[in-house]
């Protein structure tokens, strides 16, 4: 049956199309604000499923994300709940394991459970009196002009809904988003990478962690990688990112196994055999994708949120931060405009666009940190300089990591300043390697070795070698 429009309201109504982490969020900044809040969901509700679909990867939560639950009270209950990760743990195929810290000593991400972060978020949402909950509803079509909604249910009924605010926050592959395609002076792009994920999960070997917890494990192997976070039941989700065409090699138990014992030997003991075979197969790699678009609003009607305006690939922890960091974005400059919708939604998109096209790059650019850099002595040098020159000089030299994941500078702000930075530091490297040889030369040059002295020395080292060859 189709139900008729719901009558007006006084106060202004706020549609929030999409249930999961930011739509949730987004919900609470909004009811905090007195807007009645309705939330759209088109699954159940997952507090109530006994199957949680959708993507499982891990949450890394750092001080974007813990700022935006902060000022709506949920930032110590997600904390008590995650595990701190200090550093990246490095595992060589030999087996060595090398740790390389994520900031100064006391800054850590928190490994987060995405679905217990969802229940969290929306039991939040739903201790607001202004706050409706609407599981069971599939956006089908919207107007820009008037701010209807057209929703279709399982069992095939049909709901319409006005709002004066519709938040677009129903992910990469939003709904809300295909009013905006039919649009001109649209900006949008979508990009596959050729990589794809798979996850495995270690369990606890006599009740413990089978490795150590504190860390965001990396296995790199320059075209591709493996990485592990730590889960409060003691277990660590693996996830595999590699070309689908190496997936695709690999089809039967024995050659995974071969495939484990050349790149992830040690890994083999710690999952075991017959859970790597039974898990390996259990679904096919999943892809994944950037999205970009501009604006990310369509006049005072409807604004666009987390992966809706920006999905990321999930390399620099940031997907989950930059969505929640709309919400807190949004909500400051609600502040600024008092509230006045025709001005707030203009000036997001021109402060938002930005910095969500930035940590789209970004994440793109740290998969090939992650998987090949992570390797290099050149990098780990510069790691080292870095690290001492913002010990030295905190706020002239801030490494990119550190403005990224531990401070709330804005992300293409980091990036120039990262540029600039590398600019700065590799011509003093440069001028520095030059003095040290110019002065060695000098010294030489002012006080010459004697030759005779080093000609013995090489005489009697190559009459060694002879002999040894003779032997």
């Amino acid at each position: 049956m189709e139900e008729p429009a719901r009558g007006p309201r006084k106060k202004t109504v706020v549609a929030v199309v999409g249930g999961g982490l930011v739509g949730s969020l987004n919900a609470c900044f909004f009811a905090k604000r007195g807007f009645d809040v309705e939330v759209f969901e088109i699954r159940e509700d997952i507090r109530q499923a006994k199957i949680v679909r959708g993507r499982s990867i891990n949450l890394a939560l750092s001080h974007r994300g813990r700022q935006a639950l902060k000022h709506v009270g949920m930032e110590e209950k997600v904390v008590s709940q995650g595990i701190p990760m200090n550093a990246r743990m490095i595992h060589s195929i030999s087996g060595k394991q090398s740790p390389i810290p994520y900031g100064k000593k006391g800054q850590y991400i928190l490994s987060v459970d995405r679905a217990n972060l969802n229940k969290e978020l929306l039991t939040a949402a739903e201790a607001y009196p202004n706050t409706k909950l609407n599981f069971d509803h599939k956006l089908q079509d919207w107007s820009a002009e008037t701010g209807q909604m057209n929703f279709v249910r399982l069992d095939g009924s049909k709901e319409h809904i006005k709002a004066d605010l519709i938040v677009g926050c129903d992910g990469a592959f939003s709904a809300v988003r295909k009013q905006f395609l039919r649009r001109s002076r649209f900006n949008y792009s979508q990009t596959y990478i050729p990589h794809g994920y798979m996850e495995l999960t270690m369990l606890p070997i006599n009740g413990e962690f089978a490795m150590k917890p504190n860390y965001l494990h990396i296995w790199p192997r320059n075209t591709f990688m493996m990485i592990a976070l730590p889960n409060l039941d003691k277990t660590f989700t693996c996830t595999l990112f590699m070309p689908f065409d190496d997936f695709e090699k690999i089809t039967t138990e024995d050659e995974v196994i071969k495939f484990f014992q050349e790149y992830f030997p040690d890994t083999i003991p710690l999952i075991g055999v017959d859970t790597l075979k039974r898990d390996y197969f259990r679904l096919p790699a999943q892809a994944m994708v950037s999205v970009k678009c501009s604006p990310h609003h369509i006049h005072d009607k409807c604004v666009l949120m987390g992966d809706a305006a920006h999905a990321v690939v999930p390399f620099y922890g940031q997907g989950m931060n930059a969505g929640f960091e709309d919400c807190i974005v949004f909500d400051e400059i609600m502040n600024q405009f008092n509230e006045d919708l025709s001005a707030v939604l203009p000036e997001y998109s021109r402060v938002r666009v930005p910095d969500d096209h930035a940590i789209a790059d970004l994440a793109m650019y740290n998969y090939v940190e992650m998987r090949a850099h992570v390797n290099s002595k050149w990098f780990l040098f510069r790691q080292q300089v870095d690290s001492i020159l913002h010990f030295f000089m905190p706020k002239t030299i801030i490494p990119l990591y550190t403005m990224v994941t531990f401070t709330r500078t804005r992300y293409h702000k980091a990036v120039e300043r990262w540029q600039w930075q590398n600019k700065v530091v590799n011509h003093g490297l440069l001028i520095s390697a030059t003095g040290a040889a110019v002065g060695s030369a000098y010294l030489l040059i002012k006080n010459p070795p004697n030759i005779n002295k080093l000609i013995i020395p090489a005489e009697k080292m190559w009459n060694r070698i002879v002999a040894f060859r003779a032997s």
